[in-house]
């Protein structure tokens, strides 16, 4: 490295951006921090909604765990969309953080878990039978999400999508994939190699969580996390979900594809993450000096 790049990367400035439940970042994050440290980069943990934070004062700002967020998402989509450099892009954030962007892939195609939407105002008739899991489509960390087996439970299947409904969110309803009790889910991370493009990382298993209705709660960290190696099935999945990203990948610092076995035990996308994903960077050495890297390279 020249003198002159080895300035310019000692007198930058990152923002990891993050929320006041994680004020020095989620552990996970702290690899990445270390990183860039360690390679001179100023970094800083800030808050998204800190009325203090001086965002033009920073080369990039990269979001990581501003988890508070789902109650007042317009606000985080607005305040995306008022930094100057930010990674994920804000057009990204707001079009990812509405899990509506479902319906828009299965358009297109790809094997999306089968999914109901129930808007404000909209009336829900519950199957006749099987188990359920019922949402909102803005949500972080499993809240406001519960499991349902009918029509056993019906009455309180119907009465979350109505609870959600009528505070003017939108409610989900996917059938619940009984894989995921043994076969787990599927996280694959996607990152940015040497010359910019999104590459396939890493993966992990996370175990289930749902075990019965919604109580409300969010608990980030309290699955069970373990690395995995991603099947051929499941990386071409991923790819494919990847092509139809809006704008393209290339400008994304990361992605996270999740999957679960259906039916017939092809993978099955549950979400796509471009927002604020644990990216399970402890979980795969190098992942952390990776992204700081290709951090670094879009100072």
């Amino acid at each position: 490295m020249n003198s002159s790049a080895h300035a310019t990367r000692e007198s930058s400035r990152v923002a990891l951006v993050t929320c006041d439940i994680f004020p020095d970042l989620w552990e996970d994050d702290f690899p990445l921090r270390d990183a860039l440290r360690e390679r001179g980069v100023d970094v800083d943990a800030v808050r998204w909604d800190d009325a203090e934070a001086d965002w033009d004062s920073y080369d990039v700002a990269v979001i990581r765990s501003p988890w508070d967020y789902v109650p007042r998402r317009d606000q985080f989509v607005a305040w995306a969309h008022s930094v100057p450099k930010l990674l994920n892009p804000a057009d990204i954030i707001e079009w990812n953080t509405d899990k509506r962007y479902l319906a828009q892939l299965a358009k297109a195609g790809l094997p999306v878990t089968p999914t109901d939407f129930v808007a404000p105002g909209e009336s829900w008739t519950p199957p006749d039978a099987g188990e359920w899991v019922v949402k909102p489509t803005v949500s972080a960390g499993s809240q406001d999400t519960g499991r349902y087996d009918l029509p056993a439970q019906r009455a309180l299947a119907e009465a979350h999508v109505a609870r959600l409904t009528a505070e003017g969110r939108t409610a989900m309803i996917q059938p619940y994939l009984a894989a995921v009790d043994e076969a787990g889910e599927t996280a694959l991370i996607f990152l940015p190699d040497a010359s910019g493009e999104l590459t396939y990382s890493h993966a992990i298993r996370k175990g289930a969580m749902l075990t019965g209705p919604d109580e409300g709660t969010i608990d980030p960290g309290s699955e069970r996390i373990d690395p995995r190696t991603a099947t051929s099935a499941e990386r071409r999945v991923a790819d494919r979900v990847l092509e139809v990203i809006p704008g393209g990948t290339r400008r994304l610092l990361y992605a996270r594809v999740d999957v679960i076995p259906g039916p017939d035990g092809d993978p099955l996308l549950v979400e796509l993450e471009l927002a604020e994903p644990s990216l399970f960077l402890k979980e795969s050495s190098g992942a952390a000096v990776r992204l700081a890297e290709a951090i670094i390279s879009r100072l």
